[in-house]
């Protein structure tokens, strides 16, 4: 499970003293368990899954990439290091990502299994999607070319 993962890459980064991989992963922590409280009320005691763990990671990489642009805008190449450092450790929990071709093959299977033949059953392909591809395509680019692909 990918929560012990982190948690053993934490206890061996502190072995190896390695600060700035012990504070991006205990951020990373923080986070999941800032999603596990979040879930309580719903009625899941043990906490978020993983999926749920690999979108709030996706979120976090897409975070910084965002605070990258700012920096390098303002001239701060120091938090620009700091934040590509971050993306990098976060990324090792992260499976590959799918290229372009391999989304559109996606996108197409999906549409075919969900039976969508229009821009009203982009939910379904969505859906379909995220349960197959959690953690392996970028959702925010992969919306547009569903809506494309179902005439929309």
């Amino acid at each position: 499970m990918l929560r012990e993962q982190i948690t053993e890459a934490v206890k061996d980064a502190m072995r190896s003293r390695e600060a700035e991989t012990v504070s991006t992963l205990r951020m990373v922590l923080a986070g999941i368990k800032d999603k596990d409280i979040a879930a309580r009320p719903s009625g899941n005691a043990n906490g978020i899954g993983d999926p749920e763990i690999l979108s709030l990671l996706q979120s976090m990489v897409k975070q910084r990439r965002e605070s990258i642009i700012l920096y390098r805008q303002g001239n701060r190449a120091d938090l620009v290091a700091k934040e590509e450092g971050e993306i990098a450790i976060i990324e090792r929990f992260l499976p590959k990502q799918m290229d372009t071709a391999e989304a559109d093959a996606a996108i197409s299977a999906a549409i075919a299994e969900s039976g969508a033949s229009s821009i009203k059953d982009m939910g379904k392909v969505m859906a379909a999607l995220k349960s197959k591809y959690s953690g392996q395509m970028d959702f925010s680019a992969v919306g547009p070319a569903v809506k494309a692909k179902l005439g929309g």
